[in-house]
C-alpha cells in the first residue's frame, strides 16, 4: 500500500510539474491548457485545478478504498474439523470496528453447510490491536470446531445449556 502512494505522489507531481510544460512538437503549447471552464457568469474553474482536484481525490481513493472490505480473512485448517482464523481489519475505516465476531461467525457457518455438519463450536476467540509503525490495526483470532448434532447435544447439556 506504501509503494501506491508513493506512485500516486510521483504521477501528481509529474502531472502538476508538466501542466506549465510545452511540448516537443515546438508549438510551444502546455499539455494542459491554461482553459477555464465557466460553471456561473462569475465563477470559472481551470482545466489545470481540475487535473489536481481529480490527482487528489486518486490518491485518496488509493489510500482509503471505500469499497474495500473493513476485514481481512486468513483461514487455516488445523484438523479435518477444526479451522483458525485471523482477521485483520484495514488501517483506514470509517468504521465496522465491532464486525470481528460476526465475521467469524460467518464464515464458520458457511464451512459447517458446505461440510455437512450440524453446528459448529466456537473453542477460542481474541481480539486485540496490533501495532505498526503507520498506524495500529484492529485484529482478532478465533478457532472453531465443526461437530455433528450428538456432539453439539452433548457439549449442550455438559455446559448446563
Amino acid at each position: 500500500m506504501i509503494s501506491r502512494v508513493f506512485l500516486m505522489a510521483g504521477v501528481a507531481a509529474l502531472f502538476l510539474s508538466l501542466g506549465g510544460c510545452s511540448s516537443t512538437s515546438g508549438s510551444g503549447s502546455p499539455l494542459i491548457p491554461d482553459k477555464a471552464i465557466r460553471l456561473t457568469a462569475k465563477t470559472s474553474v481551470s482545466l489545470s485545478s481540475l487535473a489536481a482536484g481529480a490527482l487528489i481525490v486518486g490518491a485518496i481513493h488509493i489510500v482509503y478504498d471505500p469499497l474495500a472490505p473493513n476485514w481481512e480473512i486468513e483461514e487455516a485448517r488445523l484438523t479435518e474439523d477444526t479451522y483458525r482464523f485471523s482477521l485483520k481489519m484495514k488501517r483506514y475505516h470509517t468504521g465496522g470496528a465491532g464486525e470481528s465476531i460476526q465475521i467469524l461467525k460467518r464464515r464458520a457457518s458457511e464451512l459447517q453447510r458446505e461440510q455437512g455438519y450440524a453446528g459448529y463450536l466456537l473453542m477460542e476467540y481474541s481480539e486485540g490491536i496490533d501495532s505498526q509503525t503507520l498506524g495500529a490495526r484492529r485484529v482478532a483470532d478465533g478457532t472453531i470446531k465443526l461437530v455433528q448434532r450428538a456432539q453439539a447435544d452433548s457439549f449442550m447439556q455438559n455446559e448446563g445449556y
